[in-house]
């Protein structure tokens, strides 16, 4: 690594006004947003020891966006339920919402099967990760995870003074859970868990990382990140939350913005021992970042199981059109429990960018091992097709 890139210099080059295309989700890091990017020798961002992720020339020009499967959204969402709750509630913004909050945190309680001090709200999940980031390394340490996985924990403890040991995911790019445990040492101040991972998309065993999480947190926090987990169709998974009735020093993130379609509406929640909610409590209060209207829309959006129902049911179906697909052009996924797929590809990454836009089409493009691969997002079945379409004129 030997250069940085800056995220304000990207907005007004215009890399970021692509409505939102490839690199808009991801570089938004929360309170270090103005932060730099590191880029490596060959001029690609640098996201861990496994994996770089190309960018868009600053001089591509990009059509109308007609398939955006770059940032994991839901596309059918939100549900008419909190689009409804929203409108309802919105003459009322001028009040704080402390009695609604109160009410989303029983229905969750209620949800996930622990009293409501084992609850901590936040305007998305993310939020979560980088707090308990800042709280938990603004003394150093080390924190152990997979390499791939989700970012966002790993690079705010990295700009609060931690270092990260990445642990290479095994050959089906499941979590190795016997090299993160054997990797934990005394200074070791949390261990995280993205299940199902991103950006693979993998799942690792429930009953494996239910023992895992039973057994480490004995030694240290676990914090599991299970981001994904409603879309995990036919999976061999199952949350974490279980292990708070044995007292057990796990913390889960859930999000509303993956099955619940609110990713622009914010709203997450974590769930942990009381004490550990209450060292977090000391530096910075979770739900008060949450907008009154986001928790009318939550409630809502957490009774709506027709809408939860279908939107797994579409997106595997959409996902299973994919595969087909890709089957036919001869590409070789990693086989996905989320809404997006990861799978090589034989053009060079920043080219990829380029030619899926000027087909309309926003992805992302990383390398693996220094391998090309394509990143997309599952959308409806129409964009599915269009990027299929697309990426088949690339063949």
């Amino acid at each position: 690594m030997n250069q940085k890139i800056d995220r304000r210099n990207l907005l007004k080059s215009g890399l970021m006004a692509i409505g939102g295309l490839s690199l808009a989700p991801h570089l938004s890091m929360g309170a270090f947003s103005n932060s730099s990017l590191s880029l490596d020798p060959d001029n690609r961002i640098y996201r861990s020891p496994m994996v770089r992720e190309h960018f868009l020339p600053e001089d591509v020009k990009a059509p109308k966006i007609i398939a955006r499967l770059s940032a994991n959204e839901n596309p059918y969402g939100p549900p008419q339920s909190a689009q409804k709750a929203v409108i309802e509630s919105v003459k009322n913004g001028n009040r704080y919402a402390w009695k609604e909050m109160s009410d989303l945190v029983d229905k969750i309680s209620k949800k996930e099967g622990v009293p409501v001090d084992h609850i901590m709200m936040a305007p998305g999940s993310s939020d979560l990760l980088e707090k308990v980031a800042l709280v938990l390394f603004m003394n150093g340490g080390n924190v152990v995870s997979a390499d791939p996985c989700y970012m966002s924990l790993i690079k705010v403890a990295e700009a609060v003074g931690a270092t990260w040991k990445a642990v290479p995911c095994t050959d089906d790019w499941s979590h190795d859970l016997k090299a993160m445990e054997a990797a934990i040492d005394k200074d070791t101040k949390l261990v995280y868990v993205c299940n199902p991972n991103n950006p693979t998309g993998t799942i690792t065993s429930g009953k494996a990382l239910l023992d895992f999480c039973s057994r480490v947190s004995e030694k240290v926090p676990v914090f599991v990140d299970e981001a994904y987990i409603e879309l995990a169709v036919d999976a061999d998974t199952q949350s974490m939350i279980s292990l708070l009735s044995q007292k057990k020093n796990v913390i889960v993130a859930r999000t509303f913005s993956k099955i619940m379609g609110m990713a622009g509406i914010r709203v997450g929640y974590m769930a942990a021992l009381p004490s550990f909610l209450e060292e977090i409590n000391k530096i910075t209060r979770g739900g008060m970042g949450i907008s009154y209207t986001s928790i009318f829309a939550a409630s809502a959006s957490i009774d709506d199981t027709d809408f939860q129902v279908t939107t797994r049911k579409l997106n595997h179906e959409a996902k299973m059109y994919l595969y087909a697909s890709l089957d036919k052009l001869g590409y070789k996924y990693i086989p996905s429990y989320t809404n997006f797929v990861l799978f090589p590809v034989n053009l060079n990454g920043k080219d990829l960018l380029t030619k899926m836009t000027a087909k309309g089409i926003s992805i992302r493009a990383f390398d693996v091992l220094n391998k090309p691969y394509c990143r997309v997002s599952i959308g409806t079945m129409d964009e599915m097709k269009a990027f299929v379409n697309a990426l088949g004129q690339l063949s």
